[in-house]
């Protein structure tokens, strides 16, 4: 179990959770640190695992730190934040993540905090289902060498260091240059990602079920600067150009980071492995957008309701 102890909601939804998930026979594991700050570090019945070090862009995917190994579930509290965090640590065992969204929007989880009762039985009966979703893999070469490597669940963004210069990039697809931008960066992101930065920067919203890699330049100065979406077997590289000066950042799903400086290329394909998240109910993903986003629907009768009404008109 993860969660976001410096809130309080949070912590008050964990020690229910452990305490119901423990009172079924469950065992739950917690990181150290979260045990301390839960009060639960005593606690027999649980398992606890030291606090992994921070992933770096440095690392290879294999190398990623591991506390959910041999774990059935991973349950998250909190926002798309934390949910990102634990991606970020199964990424390597493959364990599914289930979400219960503490934050605004929450996009990636699957129960509200009013459900943590109905969710708790759902873990104990095992009435859940796992859905694998699309990663990019994310490598950054500096004169042909690949100098940093790591994965992402919602996208890759290289964007400006310097507010008051543009970054220079030329894009590419599947080894063919494409356009020349200059912008304030770049966002390549996967369906699950489309409705998180990708989705801020213009992108399209893209059903989970589709698979294809999406790129969307920020703030463009270019006629042809429009969002792109690829096959996912297509190859995605970003190469910094422009005077000595004009570095950016590559940041992946807002937690990982490194300086990319000009000459510097990043190659972004679908990843390895997939995330795994957790979904208790067979809801369609429109009505996901229609209650994450407020959307209105007021009017509609759907092709049910017209069929009804033209029986009886007839």
């Amino acid at each position: 179990m993860l969660s976001h102890p410096g809130r309080a909601q949070a912590r008050e939804v964990a020690c229910e959770m452990v305490e119901a998930l423990t009172g079924h026979g469950i065992r739950v594991r917690l990181l150290k640190g979260e045990a301390e700050a839960l009060g639960l570090a005593d606690d027999p019945d649980i398992d606890l695992v030291d606090d992994p070090a921070p992933v770096g862009l440095s690392e290879g995917l294999s190398g990623f730190p591991d506390p959910t190994a041999d774990c059935e579930l991973v349950v998250v509290i909190g926002g798309d934040g934390t949910i990102l965090r634990a991606a970020e640590l199964a990424h390597h065992s493959g364990t599914p993540i289930l979400g219960v969204n503490l934050g605004h929007v929450g996009f990636l989880a699957e129960a509200e905090v009013d459900d943590v009762g109905s969710t708790i039985e759902a873990i104990v009966e095992r009435r859940y289902a796992a859905e694998d979703r699309l990663t990019l893999d994310v490598s950054v070469f500096r004169d042909g060498e690949r100098v940093a490597r790591t994965f992402a669940l919602n996208e890759a963004s290289v964007e400006k260091a310097a507010r008051e210069r543009m970054l220079e990039v030329v894009v590419e697809v599947d080894g063919r240059p494409l356009s020349r931008w200059g912008c304030d960066g770049v966002v390549c992101a996967t369906p699950t990602g489309s409705t998180a930065y990708n989705f801020s920067a213009g992108g399209p919203v893209v059903w989970p079920g589709v698979e294809a890699l999406l790129m969307v330049p920020i703030s463009a100065h270019a006629l042809f600067a429009r969002p792109l979406v690829v096959a996912p077997t297509s190859v995605l590289a970003i190469e910094v150009v422009g005077p000595g000066e004009t570095s950016g950042v590559l940041w992946c799903d807002g937690r990982r980071t490194v300086e990319v400086s000009p000459g510097a290329r990043i190659e972004v394909r679908r990843g390895e492995r997939s995330v795994r998240l957790v979904r208790l109910h067979e809801a369609p993903f429109t009505d996901r957008l229609v209650a994450k986003f407020g959307l209105s629907v007021e009017g509609w009768r759907g092709a049910s309701e017209r069929r009804r009404r033209g029986a009886d008109h007839a």
